[in-house]
């Protein structure tokens, strides 16, 4: 007897870091690379989901092409947003960023918002979603904040953290079992950039403490005349998966809860 096959497991997108040419780089010696991190694609494997790597657009494959047959996009964190898209100018040489990538996510949002494909930002994939519909970003959260808080320490990377609030009646309190009332735990912190002004109808739906910063978003808006879901954290809830913190947020609660608005979708 052959054995049965799987039942249709749902497919992920996941937004292609992208490794610039360089003549001086001693494999692949002047070719651009495409890649994922890792421990994102075993978060999704772990909830029995597929990534799927998404290449940028090329001759007549567009981005509508790219996401046909996904069920959702998951947008990687990496280099700084290019300030360019948020009309200003990047105050430092090391943060001018990566024009290239955000033009290439920046459609990618705009595709699954208008074709209703569900999508989760991570990190810098916030901070995407947050200038795609308009927003701004604070080029580094320690010198230009009004906490003046280190958002990320390179010497101990995502073992840096601090507490988060949810707000009450969010969709993420909900997925933690907050309901109502306000929540609160622990996230890995590794981003020196956050959101500043906020994009049009996102909703924030935590902020760090004691300094503010928004650290999860949630589109509020309609498209076409249907509400997609969108949704942006500035943790690395992937990485809390394989190096754990005390009192942290569950990251496969997190997984859940956004797999669980695809299947919802799928089933009305």
């Amino acid at each position: 007897m052959s054995t049965p096959r799987n039942p249709r497991r749902l497919r992920i997108g996941v937004s292609a870091c992208i490794m610039h040419a360089d003549p001086t780089r001693p494999l692949f010696k002047g070719k651009t690379l495409l890649y994922a991190e890792e421990s994102m694609l075993t978060w999704i494997l772990s909830a029995g989901a597929l990534p799927i790597l998404l290449p940028r657009p090329f001759g007549d494959v567009d981005i509508d092409d790219l996401l046909h047959g996904l069920d959702g996009v998951i947008l990687q964190g990496g280099v700084d947003m290019s300030p360019q898209h948020y009309g200003e100018s990047p105050e430092r040489p090391e943060w001018a960023g990566d024009a290239v990538r955000d033009v290439y996510e920046m459609n990618i949002i705009h595709a699954c918002l208008n074709l209703d494909i569900p999508l989760l930002g991570v990190c810098r994939g916030a901070q995407v979603l947050n200038v795609a519909l308009g927003g701004s970003l604070y080029q580094d959260i320690e010198t230009m904040h009004d906490g003046r808080r280190v958002h990320r320490d390179w010497q101990v990377y995502d073992q840096h953290g601090h507490d988060v609030v949810i707000e009450g009646g969010s969709t993420l309190g909900a997925w933690y079992g907050f309901g109502q009332s306000p929540g609160r735990g622990r996230t890995n912190s590794v981003h020196h950039q956050g959101l500043k002004t906020l994009g049009h109808d996102l909703v924030v739906e935590a902020r760090s403490e004691p300094d503010g910063v928004i650290e999860a978003v949630r589109f509020d808006g309609q498209v076409n005349h249907r509400k997609p879901f969108a949704y942006g954290v500035q943790w690395h809830p992937e990485f809390l998966a394989t190096t754990p913190m005390d009192g942290q947020l569950d990251p496969n609660v997190l997984l859940a809860g956004f797999l669980r608005e695809i299947t919802d979708r799928t089933n009305t």
